[in-house]
C-alpha cells in the first residue's frame, strides 16, 4: 500500500500533551508582545492508514505564551471530542451534541478568540469546542442555543463592528448557511443561501457590503462513502464554479452569482470594494481537488488570483498574482474587508513542502521572501501589529517552525518591514509541532 502522507514526517500525529515553561530564546521578544499564539491541527488518535485523510485527525492545540520579552509556556492539549476522551478513559466532553457529528464532534481546523472565550473551530456541521486560556477542553457550544447548524473553520471578523461572519455548510446539504456571530458570542442571523449540490465551503469573504460566497466543484460523493473514502468529496467540473455576493442585510432572494472558470479555493487571502463598487477578491486557486489521488497533497500547483467582480454584472476578470505554489494566506486583520496592500503565504516546494514565508507587495506586484535553509520548514504566518494604530506593515509575522535536523519545533518572530531578514527572536519548543491548519494571536493577559 502507497504510504500515507499525512501519518508520515512532521504530519504524524504526537502521543503526548505537555507544559514546557519560561522556553529558551535565540534573540529576543519584542516587550509589545504580549499574548498567546495559538495553533491547531489533525492528531490522530488511532487513524486507519488506508482510509486516512488529514482533514479527518482529532484536534490538537497548541499555545505559545509571551510575555514581558519572555516565553512564558508552551502548551499541547486534544481538543477533546467523542473518541479521544473514549480512548483516554477521560470524563465524556459537556455542552450540545449533533447526531451527525464528524469523529464524534471533532474540531481541528482553526482556534480563536470570540466574546471572552478561545474556540477550536471546524467546519462540515460539527459545533465549536470552548477551550480555557490553557488550552484544556470546557464544553462543545450552540452559542446558548442560537447556532442553528454547525459553524464554519473560517469566519471572518468585521474589524468596525467585531462581529464574526460565517460561511457555513453541513455534509450532503443542498445549502449555504450565512451566519452571523454578535460580539456578545450570540448569532443574530442567519441565512439559508440554496444551492444545485453539496459543496465543500472551507472559507467565505466579507467586504463592506457583502458576505463573498464560493459555490465551487467540490461535491459530497454518495459513492465515496460507500467505497470507504475518509473524506467523501470529490471534483466534479461539470458542476461549474461561481461566487455570490450576499448582501450583508440581504436574504437569500438578494445573492447574485458570477461564473469562474472551474476550479478549488480553500483560502481567500482577503476581500474589499474598489472605487467603482467592484469587488476585488484575492484567493490561492487550485486548478482542481480530490481529482484523483486519495492521498495526494494537492492537485495542481495553488496560485495567488485576483477575481474581479462586478455586481452590476459582466464576466469576472480573473487574473494572476503569483505563480508560486503556495498556500495558507494571511493579511493585517485590521483590513479585513478593506483595501490592503500586504499579504502573506507560505510557499509549497517538491513533496508538499512547507519551504519558505512569502510577504507580497500587491500594490507594487513584489513578493519578498524568508528562509532559513532545508531543514527548516514553516507553517501559516500570523501578522500582529506593533500598535493598534500601526501602519498596516508595521509589526511582526510569527509562524510555527519544523526543523528537519532536530525533529523539534521553535516559533520565529520576524520583522514584517525586514522580511527577508533572519529572526527577531526564535522561541524554541522542546518537541515538534505537526504541520496543521491555522492559529491566532490573541492579545492580553492570560
Amino acid at each position: 500500500m502507497t504510504e500515507n502522507l499525512y501519518l508520515s514526517g512532521n504530519f504524524a500525529p504526537v502521543s503526548d500533551e505537555l507544559t514546557a515553561s519560561d522556553l529558551p530564546v535565540t534573540g529576543r521578544i519584542p516587550e509589545e508582545l504580549e499574548g498567546r499564539l495559538l495553533r491547531i491541527g489533525p492528531n490522530p488518535i488511532a487513524a486507519d492508514p488506508a482510509s486516512y485523510h488529514w482533514f479527518l485527525g482529532n484536534g490538537m492545540a497548541h499555545g505559545v505564551a509571551l510575555r514581558g520579552g519572555r516565553a512564558a509556556w508552551y502548551r499541547n492539549r486534544f481538543v477533546r471530542d467523542d473518541e479521544v476522551v473514549a480512548a483516554k478513559g477521560w470524563p465524556p466532553v459537556a455542552g450540545p451534541r449533533r447526531e451527525n457529528a464528524l469523529g464524534g464532534g471533532l474540531a481541528n481546523t482553526n482556534v480563536i478568540a470570540h466574546a471572552g472565550k478561545t474556540l477550536a473551530i471546524v467546519e462540515g456541521g460539527n459545533l465549536p469546542v470552548e477551550l480555557d486560556a490553557r488550552l484544556e477542553t470546557v464544553r462543545r457550544t450552540d452559542f446558548g442555543g442560537t447556532l442553528p447548524k454547525g459553524f464554519s473553520a473560517h469566519p471572518k471578523r468585521d474589524p468596525d463592528t467585531g462581529e464574526l461572519h460565517a460561511a457555513v455548510y453541513e455534509i450532503a446539504q443542498n445549502e449555504i448557511q450565512y451566519v452571523v456571530l454578535g460580539v456578545d458570542g450570540r448569532v443574530r442571523k442567519t441565512v439559508d443561501v440554496p444551492v444545485a449540490g453539496s459543496p465543500m465551503v472551507h472559507d467565505c469573504a466579507i467586504t463592506a457590503r457583502y458576505i463573498v460566497l464560493l459555490d465551487l466543484p467540490v461535491l459530497f460523493d454518495v459513492e465515496a462513502v460507500e467505497g470507504g473514502a475518509g473524506l467523501p468529496y470529490r471534483w466534479r467540473p461539470e458542476y461549474g464554479a461561481r461566487v455570490g455576493l450576499l448582501p450583508r442585510e440581504g436574504g437569500a432572494a438578494d445573492v447574485a452569482w458570477h461564473e469562474v472558470e472551474p476550479s478549488y479555493v480553500f483560502h481567500p487571502m482577503n476581500a474589499y470594494e474598489d472605487g467603482d463598487g467592484r469587488v476585488v477578491l484575492d484567493v490561492v486557486r487550485y486548478p482542481q481537488m480530490f481529482a484523483d489521488a486519495r492521498f495526494a497533497a494537492s492537485e495542481g500547483p495553488p496560485s495567488l488570483d485576483r477575481w474581479v467582480i462586478d455586481p452590476r454584472g459582466g464576466p469576472v476578470k480573473q487574473e494572476r498574482l503569483d505563480d508560486v505554489p503556495q498556500e495558507f494566506p494571511r493579511h493585517d486583520e485590521r483590513r479585513v474587508g478593506k483595501p490592503y496592500r500586504y499579504g502573506y503565504s507560505v510557499q509549497i516546494g517538491a513533496g508538499f513542502a512547507f519551504e519558505a514565508l512569502l510577504k507580497h507587495d500587491l500594490h507594487q506586484g513584489r513578493t519578498e521572501v524568508h528562509r532559513e535553509g532545508p531543514n527548516r520548514l514553516f507553517m501559516e504566518p500570523v501578522f500582529v501589529p506593533r500598535a493598534p494604530d500601526a501602519d498596516e506593515d508595521d509589526g511582526w509575522v510569527l509562524a510555527y517552525t519544523y526543523d528537519r535536523s532536530t525533529d523539534k519545533s521553535d516559533v520565529v518572530i520576524l520583522n514584517a518591514r525586514d522580511f527577508s531578514a533572519g529572526p527577531v527572536g526564535t522561541v524554541h519548543l522542546p518537541v515538534r509541532v505537526p504541520f496543521g491548519f491555522h492559529g491566532n494571536w490573541v492579545a492580553g493577559s492570560f
